[in-house]
């Protein structure tokens, strides 16, 4: 198994030596050649002064001056080396101290002079510890002077040339053309990198297919290995009886499942009832796929390599292959085993009590989300059928009864919805990290009003009982992110201000998308909005989550086939629901329901074995980092294909003028969002040729001298697209009429 040097470092610290066998077995390396290959790059870092060998076992030498970071470089040649602190300071690294890093890898920085008020520190980049980029697209190059061929990356950031080694014929069919090439050597010292063509994507970006590009682009595994595959044959079929002693029999409930056909299987199923109590039972069913995948099987390896499943259009890149959905996948009258969420709600939608059962369940109906949308409607002709009434009635309680009250506690503990056209691949808060609304669907956010309790109980039981877990949260947004939003929202009319010297909290969306619901500009509003929330991360323990204004904790759980933490969280609850321990003594005569939330303030003993709970500590840990990186993959590469979509789009109505709102301002030109398309483009001052305009930061506006025409934060323009870069995402526009005259305001100095 390959491993990267951030890899190997996880697994060492300055407090305990670790025996070198324990690392072959930890990173997987069963080969001699793999072994041989650990005990090089332990060498290595040993002589360079980041390991140190103590009795033939290694720990990490604690060197304050060395941080780790990610580069980020730019086309002039400089980069930042950003630290995993979001608060820490970002390191200024010249083009000369990068040691043959490019962007975007993980490197160990050196700090080699303190930073001052206006200026970064700067550092020299001492290991790298792993590489962002083992392929490139690039264009394929040959010099009049020399016969050799070469690769120029598309991404101006990637500073360097790769020498290609292929048979000449197949670069001549290349050249000036769009390719994929595999990096097959990193440069050393003054050799350059070599590369090899491995895909040829067409003559240029746009005869290229879109997902192609942004599959190259994020080197994204395409098909699984045949060892994957040939493991799930393997697989047992069947439930057998040992697997039902411990598991509650939901059989004779009726169960159903809600899908928009996005996906190719369904992983939950919802039950509804009504408890001893009086109060309603929502039950979250969610597939039992930890069954399949044992730790460090080759399922639950390539589920932890990939981390998360990417939706690219119609293309989805799974976290498991396509025949493995058939051992879990829930289906119409087949007995499946889950992992069983339930909840009870009182009569003003808050949550009394709950508890997490291991449980078998049969699903009953399968229903897309405009059958329920009809069957919900006032229309008599759309009442459901004689077989589907009682389904129809549980629903039409869950999601006009229960979601709304739900929907109520959330909005005043302070989160807020956000209207957008798109819509999230998970019943919960997703990437996001907010409910969307959707005119189009609006079951969606009914359902996911419930949902996203399951995460929030299963998070509370996981801090409760202590036992390791992993944990979503968001920051809240940066002040910077918002002000030129909140300028353009007070231009358009809307009085809504927030203090710049305290934080920005989840009521403050709130009271903006309301003040939002008032004006013409609204969609665009909401889509600026929503680009201000910062990415969900995982932590290992509980953080604040923003966008459902969760303080306490909160958690991933609904959708251990589509994301590998929702995975690890299957196999915790498993572990303590079959093997924790329910009492403090052998000798206690009773014990506690480690499913039930009655026992939280009950257990003041350790319920998983020490060895078990200090190993899973360890590993997610050691996992965050790599799971938020996976996360930040997906969502950029799911971003990029929209982009690129977009682009297309524009690309396509060149010439053509639409109505627009200028979004931002700055000295050199400012950027309008078309309103029906949400795509934004930039007309650049050069092109304002009837005038020399000048910029006034103060007030947001370009204004010329001559025709006192202002283009100003909030204003309404007319554009036409010029020109389009496609594989840039970069539009520009040409004004064709708007603008607003000056005023004496605008003319003063900022």
């Amino acid at each position: 198994m390959e491993f990267s040097i951030a890899t190997l470092l996880s697994h060492l610290n300055s407090d305990k030596l670790v025996a070198g066998k324990i690392l072959e077995r930890k990173l997987g390396c069963e080969t001699e050649s793999a072994i041989q290959t650990l005990q090089i790059a332990l060498d290595i870092l040993e002589r360079i002064g980041i390991l140190e060998k103590d009795r033939g076992k290694y720990r990490r030498v604690q060197d304050e001056s060395l941080v780790e970071a990610k580069l980020r470089c730019s086309s002039k040649g400089f980069c930042f080396a950003i630290q995993n602190d979001e608060d820490a300071e970002d390191i200024y690294v010249r083009e000369s101290r990068l040691s043959n890093a490019w962007n975007g890898d993980r490197v160990l920085v050196r700090v080699v002079k303190e930073g001052s008020r206006r200026r970064s520190p700067e550092g020299s980049v001492e290991l790298i510890l792993e590489r962002a980029n083992p392929s490139v697209l690039a264009q394929v190059k040959q010099r009049e002077e020399n016969p050799d061929y070469y690769a120029v990356p598309l991404d101006d950031r990637l500073l360097f040339e790769l020498q290609l080694q292929d048979e000449t014929e197949k670069l001549k069919n290349a050249l000036d053309h769009l390719v994929h090439v595999s990096v097959l050597r990193y440069p050393l010292g003054n050799n350059p990198p070599i590369g090899q063509v491995s895909r040829i994507l067409g003559s240029d970006a746009e005869a290229a297919a879109d997902t192609d590009i942004v599959c190259c682009k994020h080197d994204l595994p395409q098909v699984f290995a045949p060892e994957i595959l040939a493991s799930i044959e393997s697989l047992p079929s069947g439930i057998n009886q040992d697997q039902l002693k411990q598991r509650q029999d939901f059989r004779d409930l009726v169960t159903f499942a809600l899908t928009d056909g996005s996906l190719p299987f369904i992983q939950n199923a919802f039950t509804l009832e009504k408890a001893d109590s009086g109060n309603w039972q929502v039950g979250i069913h969610i597939v039992d796929v930890e069954q399949f995948v044992p730790p460090d099987s080759p399922l639950d390896q390539v589920a932890q390599q990939r981390g998360t499943a990417i939706y690219l259009g119609e293309k989805i890149l799974p976290l498991f292959p396509d025949s493995f959905t058939s051992h879990f996948a829930l289906m119409m009258g087949e007995d499946r085993l889950a992992i069983s969420v339930l909840l009870e709600l009182d009569s003003a939608g808050k949550m009394v009590e709950f508890a997490i059962r291991p449980s078998l369940i049969c699903l009953d109906t399968q229903l897309s989300y405009e059958e329920v949308q009809q069957f919900l409607s006032d229309d008599e002709e759309s009442s459901p059928p004689e077989e589907l009434k009682a389904v129809v009635e549980r629903l039409n309680t869950m999601l006009l009864s229960l979601s709304p009250l739900v929907k109520t506690q959330r909005i005043e503990r302070g989160s807020f919805d956000l209207q957008s056209k798109s819509h999230s691949s998970y019943i919960d808060d997703g990437r996001i990290g907010a409910i969307l609304l959707s005119s189009q669907v609006p079951v969606r956010a009914l359902l996911a009003e419930v949902s996203i309790l399951a995460g929030k109980a299963i998070a509370d039981h996981l801090t409760a009982l202590g036992v390791p877990g992993i944990y979503c949260g968001q920051p809240q947004p940066d002040w910077e992110e918002l002000e030129d939003l909140l300028k353009l929202t007070n231009n358009l009319g809307l009085e809504v201000s927030l203090r710049a010297d305290e934080e920005v909290v989840p009521n403050d969306f709130y009271n903006l998308t309301q003040a939002f619901s008032t004006c013409d500009a609204s969609p665009i509003l909401h889509y600026l909005l929503q680009q201000t929330l910062r990415p969900v991360k995982y932590n290992s323990h509980p953080v604040f989550h923003f966008g459902l204004a969760y303080r306490d904790g909160y958690t991933h759980c609904l959708a251990p086939a589509q994301r590998y933490t929702d995975l690890l969280v299957q196999r915790v609850l498993k572990k303590v629901l079959f093997e924790g321990r329910d009492r403090r003594t052998k000798q206690a005569k009773t014990g506690v329901d480690l499913g039930s939330s009655l026992c939280h303030d009950k257990i003041n003993w350790n319920v998983l074995p020490p060895e078990q709970q200090e190993k899973w500590e360890d590993e997610f840990h050691r996992l965050i980092s790599h799971l938020n990186d996976r996360e930040k993959l997906a969502d950029d590469a799911e971003k990029d294909l929209e982009g690129l979509k977009k682009a297309e789009k524009m690309k396509e109505r060149t010439g053509q003028v639409f109505r627009g709102l200028i979004t931002g301002v700055q000295s050199y030109g400012f950027f309008v969002e078309i309103e029906d398309l949400l795509v934004e483009g930039l007309v650049h001052v050069s092109s304002l040729k009837d005038d020399w305009y000048e910029y006034r930061a103060r007030h947001s506006c370009l204004v010329g001298r001559k025709n006192r025409v202002a283009y100003r934060l909030g204003g309404q323009v007319e554009v036409q697209v010029k020109s389009v870069d496609y594989y840039r995402q970069q539009i520009d526009l040409a004004t064709v009429g708007g603008g607003s005259s000056a005023t004496n305001e605008d003319w003063e100095e900022d």
